[in-house]
């Protein structure tokens, strides 16, 4: 499909000057950490979203930043210096329609760049898998070490157990998430183009944002977008042992650094060894055998976002003492391998997995952390990545770790795909049965609980992924555990085996 040409991405003049500041779509996850993150700054913060509910309501309340139910022209009155208009804004807004005709729209990328990082050294981490983790361990790594480091990710750093850390030291560094899904309805390039890289990491490339790209060239153009606007005086991380991204980072006119497992990284993992407290390896850095590693974080996957921080962390001038004992503290990122509780012996896990890769690699690292342990993988294919046919092969392939894989129906969506470039699930699930695992589909939280309810037996590791919520299921699931522990039922105990 031939797109209309689009500009790299959309820089609009700020008011010369910005106190008062409105949120388009203020309760999202990203935009509600944005407004706390311009309170905190001293700006003055309101805003508006439609069905306003916890975490994010609770949130707001407590930082007496007030929000106003729907969209509605009239929610401007106030007089707003500067309005942020966040993904979820249509141009039809009223709202944005109205910010528009004053002049004082712009996207939350370019809002944050021009409030947060022009006086700061960003550090911006990107690629399809591995930027929350490696964005929280990094930041923690170089506060760990002393330096005043800010931080922007997609979720909570449970260090900080935030989902940001404003600094106040003038050209200090602030790691932000670099995200390549495009950036509001009048600028559809990539958000992370917006971020002013003084040092990069580019982690991997695969086909993901189903909804806003066609095809792997397209991901790959957004990132060749990025690499071309890197500095000569700027430096790029990118892992040696994904050619996609090496082949970007070829572009880079910048001092490029290698990491990864390959001959030839600067910073090199060998003698990988996972076990059920995380994973070892020995670093080589430039050549020179620099000893053990020991990481708190299992999976491979891991390996590379932590070879990818230390990197940042040793280009600032951080020694690897004090990199090894950040390691060493570090409590990892909500919704990643997350222990949520244990009861009755079955052990609860959220995570975030949804592309093929991240499931399969997810999997992999609880296989090494709980051997000998039943693993269940509960799947929600509810990303527009999971639910389109472009992954179906590989989906098969990435349940391979599991002993049993439990999937949910996709739901229908408006503006949904067409039916012949679907995720088709009973082929899907016949294709992981024929691999090992036992494989079925179960429709809905309720069905899904009772499911596990009647199964799980003690010693089993149950880990949920989905890039959502999932209604909730972990905590359902937990209490469910603890009443039959109160009061079980034959039924349910030997059903349990």
């Amino acid at each position: 499909m031939t797109k209309p040409h689009q500009p790299w991405f959309i820089r609009r003049p700020l008011p010369p000057q910005v106190q008062r500041v409105h949120l388009i779509g203020i309760a999202g996850a990203g935009m509600g950490a944005f407004a706390c993150m311009l309170q905190e700054a001293g700006y003055t913060v309101r805003g508006s979203d439609q069905n306003v509910y916890p975490p994010m309501s609770d949130v707001l309340t407590a930082r007496r930043i007030p929000w106003m139910e729907g969209w509605d022209a009239a929610h401007l009155s106030w007089g707003p210096d500067l309005v942020i208009v966040g993904n979820i804004c249509r141009k039809e807004n009223p709202e944005a329609l109205a910010a528009e005709a004053r002049g004082i729209a712009v996207s939350f990328p370019q809002a944050f760049s021009d409030l947060f990082l022009a006086d700061r050294a960003p550090v911006v981490i990107t690629g399809t898998h591995g930027k929350t983790t490696t964005t929280a361990l990094t930041a923690h790594l170089l506060h760990h070490a002393g330096l005043d480091a800010g931080m922007l990710l997609g979720g909570v750093s449970a260090n900080f157990n935030a989902t940001y850390r404003l600094n106040q030291t003038p050209a200090a560094p602030f790691v932000v998430e670099g995200d390549e899904y495009d950036t509001a309805y009048f600028d559809k390039g990539p958000k992370f183009l917006h971020y002013r890289p003084q040092i990069a990491v580019l982690n991997n490339i695969e086909f993901d944002h189903a909804d806003i790209f066609d095809d792997i060239a397209e991901v790959e153009l957004s990132f060749d977008r990025l690499m071309d606007l890197l500095e000569p005086s700027a430096c790029l991380l990118v892992n040696g042992d994904d050619p996609r991204a090496l082949a970007r980072a070829a572009r880079a006119r910048c001092r490029v650094v290698k990491y990864g497992f390959e001959a030839g990284a600067a910073l090199r993992a060998v003698e990988i060894q996972p076990h059920a407290a995380g994973a070892d390896f020995r670093l080589i850095h430039e050549g020179i055998d620099r000893g053990l590693i020991r990481s708190p974080m299992a999976g491979r996957h891991n390996v590379w976002n932590t070879l990818a921080a230390f990197g940042v962390g040793l280009t600032l001038g951080v020694g690897l003492e004090a990199l090894k004992a950040g390691l060493a503290a570090f409590k990892g990122v909500a919704k990643r391998q997350e222990e949520k509780g244990e009861v009755g012996g079955v052990l609860v896990i959220d995570d975030y997995a949804h592309h093929p890769t991240a499931i399969r690699e997810t999997l992999a690292a609880l296989r090494a952390r709980y051997p000998g342990r039943r693993l269940w993988a509960v799947y929600e294919p509810k990303s527009n990545t999971a639910r389109r046919d472009v992954h179906q092969a590989d989906y098969a392939r990435a349940f391979d770790a599991a002993d049993e894989v439990a999937l949910a129906r996709p739901f229908a969506k408006r503006n949904d795909f067409p039916d012949d470039a679907r995720l088709d699930l009973d082929r899907l699930i016949a294709e992981i049965s024929a691999r090992g695992p036992r494989a079925r589909y179960l429709d809905g939280v309720d069905q899904t609980l009772a499911a596990l309810r009647a199964e799980a037996r003690a010693g089993d590791v149950v880990v949920f992924m989905s890039s959502s919520g999932f209604g909730g299921i972990h905590e359902r699931l937990l209490a469910a555990l603890r009443a039959d522990e109160s009061d079980p039922t034959p039924t349910q105990r030997q059903a349990g085996g």
